[in-house]
């Protein structure tokens, strides 16, 4: 019979990898994780809606995919949760009574807090509309995308500056928190298929604005210097080793002689053309040079010598196993979605609550900072004090508890005394009934008929005293004798 299986894959106690590598498209679980959320559910609209899902979808793996949110949940609610769950970053997506669309950065559990207007923005849908080869679906979601900020820090801010320079630089370091870090001599260049740009809009004059343009791009590479029909001669035969469905795919060299004209574009084509000596190059960001990865065979420790030669690492320059697998590849950004224009009005110290650290439309003078900074201490004070008030009254409680605890204790044991004693008093009187008549391990003198049994008891005893008690047995004796006789005649 099988052994039945304990259920530890999701519960306390499973085996977990402590590093799962990227590619595999499993988290850390020291990672940052985040939330999205529509606050207000179903009143925030359809493409509120659709935006928050296609954030989400951005934060992947990251995040919390398949979340429902109701209208009835309130912030408090998520923030309970947070704790439990690992989750470090809020993203709050609201409609106020005006009809802007707002978005808050939270960090949990004691902030700060960044608030956004969501000034334009472009669904996924929208963006994949507007594509001629849209891309998206595959296995690009199974890795945090790379982020990439510009212009978070000017170099000529300070802190008396509209934008002062301690909030650049809190702004950049909540932004870079949101995904884990990548090393990039360690990562495998498979692990990074996309890319977030976070650029941030520098306004000629310093008029205190803080805009952020937010972009998602996939990343996607082509070999360099090879012709079309060779590169799909390239994609088929990757395609014949892989699982997936060959149909359409396969270049139909059916009507053609030789794969010379399928190469050179038939009887009347125009040669072998490449991407340098054709007309039409591909459009490209970058070139790079990638180190193609291929599987090496394991060699027994015997035959070290013969497995290094058979690599080509003895050759005198010793790179020529390197060189045959650098290939050069043109390096394109398409992309995803959703496109999002976000200008900062507000940054608060606490988790969307708490002093109001800057504020894009309403300043301070010193005098009212310093009153400002009066108040949230007295409200400090005022906390703290409500905390011990609390602490000494849940103590009270407690202790109050256990002394009702005792008491009751005490109370079951001193019951059960007077139990016991009443049972004894019971078998005494019982005892009494017994031997009241000097039972003296005879059984002529044990009473099995009670009080009625010791009353006749004694009257048979006054008839033998008085010397009716043997014509007593004489009668008793005769009526037996007839008593049998008539018996035995019937």
């Amino acid at each position: 019979m099988a052994k039945k299986r304990s259920k530890r894959r999701t519960h306390l106690g499973a085996h977990n990898p402590a590093a799962p590598t990227a590619v595999t498209g499993h988290i850390n679980t020291k990672d940052p994780k985040s939330m999205v959320i529509r606050m207000g559910a179903g009143e925030v609209g359809t493409s509120i809606s659709q935006l928050a899902a296609d954030v989400r979808r951005v934060m992947e793996p990251g995040t919390a995919s398949r979340l429902k949110e109701r209208k009835a949940n309130r912030l408090r609610d998520y923030v309970t949760m947070c704790g439990p769950l690992g989750v470090s970053h809020l993203l709050l997506f609201s409609r106020s009574e005006s009809g802007n669309t707002n978005m808050r950065l939270a960090i949990t559990p004691r902030g700060p807090t960044f608030h956004f207007r969501v000034e334009k923005y472009s669904l996924t849908k929208d963006v994949r509309r507007a594509q001629r080869h849209p891309k998206g679906g595959g296995k690009e979601y199974i890795t945090p995308p790379l982020l990439v900020m510009n212009n978070f820090t000017n170099p000529n801010s300070d802190h008396t500056s509209k934008v002062p320079r301690h909030l650049e630089s809190l702004t950049t370091t909540a932004f870079q928190s949101l995904f884990p870090p990548i090393n990039p001599q360690r990562a495998p260049l498979k692990s990074i298929r996309r890319v977030l740009l976070l650029n941030r809009e520098q306004s000629p004059e310093d008029d205190g604005t803080f805009i952020v343009n937010f972009r998602h791009y996939a990343i996607t590479t082509k070999p360099v210097g090879l012709s079309k029909p060779l590169r799909r001669l390239n994609a088929a035969e990757k395609l014949l080793k892989s699982s997936k469905s060959k149909k359409g795919q396969l270049p139909n060299l059916g009507k053609l002689k030789d794969i010379s004209e399928f190469m050179i574009g038939g009887e009347n084509g125009a040669g072998y053309e490449t991407d340098n000596t054709s007309g039409s190059e591909y459009e490209t960001d970058a070139e790079v040079e990638v180190l193609e990865t291929s599987a090496r065979k394991v060699h027994s420790s015997n035959k070290p010598r013969q497995a290094q030669n058979e690599d080509g690492s003895d050759d005198e320059d010793g790179d020529t196993g390197r060189k045959d697998n650098v290939e050069r590849r043109a390096v394109k950004l398409v992309e995803l979605g959703p496109r999002m224009k976000l200008r900062m009005t507000k940054v608060e110290e606490g988790l969307c609550s708490g002093k109001v650290m800057w504020h894009e439309y309403v300043h301070k003078t010193r005098e009212e900072i310093r009153e400002l900074e009066k108040k949230w201490e007295q409200r400090r004070k005022d906390k703290e004090a409500r905390k011990k008030e609390q602490k000494a009254n849940v103590e009270r409680k407690k202790a109050a508890k256990e002394a009702n605890k005792q008491q009751q204790q005490q109370q079951g044991k001193k019951g059960q005394q007077e139990e016991e004693e009443d049972d004894d008093e019971d078998m005494e009187d019982y005892d009494s009934d017994l031997y009241e008549y000097g039972y003296d391990g005879d059984d002529k003198g044990f009473d099995s008929e009670g009080l009625a049994g010791d009353a006749e008891e004694q009257v048979n005893s006054k008839m033998e005293e008085d010397g009716e008690w043997e014509d007593e047995e004489e009668e008793i004796a005769d009526g037996n004798k007839q008593g049998k006789r008539k018996a035995f005649k019937k």
